[in-house]
């Protein structure tokens, strides 16, 4: 991650100067390999990912396969072998673009939205936040050639049982759940610790607690009265408890 320092005089009562390195805010950046740009780029213009990014907390940037295909006509997809509806995304245009990726950034950490991959999980999410550069691939049409992913994946993953027409919204999910694990990106760290997938041990797999606000009392509907006491062990039990009940239920 990127780093600077910034040179802090402490005068000690025995009249010595010590020097401290305070280490600047690291930045993630975020690569996105995409036909569609303006799709992903609305998400970083608003609440906390806007922030993050006028903070220099996070940053983006964007490679289109279109400019790096030598296809005269700019096209990226070509019929499938052996068959088959569809078209995919050629080699040659992601060979060239994650190649001059990884030219430019040796430790880029390259990963594919894929409906065949592992499933993305919080843990994916709080790992993946230490990285530098993660370069975030989204397919289209049928999906890729499948010798871009054997040669350039560090990581596949899924976000789900399910189809969409490309990868945007993955990527755009994973980079969003990464980036609330970026230091100093949420106001509240202490609201990682509270919510559902938390990796502490006390709390594996278990999914939040509900949550109230007010009015107390909505048409007929009440807040449950042990959280209105301040009684913070026991609102911690009922919360708990609450969290359990949820997780056996969603989660059996």
């Amino acid at each position: 991650m990127s780093r600077c320092t910034e040179i802090v005089d402490i005068e000690l009562e025995d009249d010595e100067d010590i020097v401290i390195e305070n280490e600047e805010k690291s930045c993630v950046q975020f690569s996105f390999v995409t036909l569609f740009p303006d799709l992903i780029e609305p998400y970083f213009k608003e609440s906390i990912l806007k922030n993050a990014v006028d903070k220099k907390l996070i940053k983006y940037k964007f490679y289109n396969p279109r400019d790096y295909t030598k296809n005269k006509h700019k096209k990226v997809d070509d019929t499938l072998c052996g068959g088959g509806a569809g078209q995919l995304i050629f080699a040659q245009p992601l060979f060239d673009l994650l190649d001059k990726i990884k030219a430019d950034d040796k430790d880029a950490h390259i990963v594919f939205a894929l409906a065949a991959a592992k499933p993305f999980n919080q843990n994916d999410a709080i790992r993946l936040a230490k990285k530098k550069n993660i370069v975030l691939v989204s397919g289209r049409y049928e999906g890729i050639d499948e010798r871009v992913i054997e040669k350039y994946a560090n990581e596949v993953f899924s976000v789900g049982d399910y189809i969409l027409t490309g990868g945007e919204l993955p990527s755009l999910v994973m980079a969003d759940a990464i980036s609330r694990n970026v230091k100093e990106v949420l106001g509240n760290r202490d609201s990682l610790d509270e919510e559902s997938y938390n990796p502490n041990e006390s709390a594996k797999l278990s999914l939040e607690a509900p949550s109230f606000t007010k009015p107390v009392n909505f048409r007929g509907l009440s807040v449950p009265s042990e959280l209105l006491k301040g009684n913070h062990a026991k609102i911690r039990n009922l919360k708990s408890k609450l969290s359990r009940c949820k997780t056996q239920y969603f989660r059996p």
